[in-house]
């Protein structure tokens, strides 16, 4: 299965980028193309990565989550990991990101992060 990504905005600058499928070497400059440049010009105020469908994540994958946080975080941009489902949370886990990321259990509750 290849990476789905669907973009929607909830508020002015809020962006919700929902990942279904598989983030690999093969999909991950996909995720690279849509969100990097955007973050770079300052496009998005906040940005929750919608993980609720995304059954697979490989070390390519991690790489651009990584480089994605970064530049959200150079861009003054909040970004929030969401709905990481168990085989791509033990990634997460094993990798360390979830010590460096803002992660929250599902949509809603990411929005209340954001919020705060």
């Amino acid at each position: 299965m290849n990476l789905v990504l669907t973009p929607e905005t909830w508020q002015p600058a809020h962006l919700r980028l929902q990942l279904a499928g598989r983030l690999d070497s093969e999909t991950a400059p996909e995720l690279e193309r849509m969100l990097v440049t955007p973050l770079q010009q300052d496009s998005w105020r906040a940005v929750v990565l919608d993980c609720a469908e995304l059954n697979y994540i490989a070390s390519a994958g991690l790489r651009v989550v990584l480089m994605c946080a970064k530049r959200a975080q150079s861009a003054g941009t909040r970004l929030v990991v969401c709905g990481l489902q168990a085989p791509v949370r033990e990634v997460f886990t094993v990798s360390g990101f979830l010590k460096i990321l803002s992660v929250a259990d599902d949509f809603e509750q990411a929005q209340a992060a954001l919020a705060a």
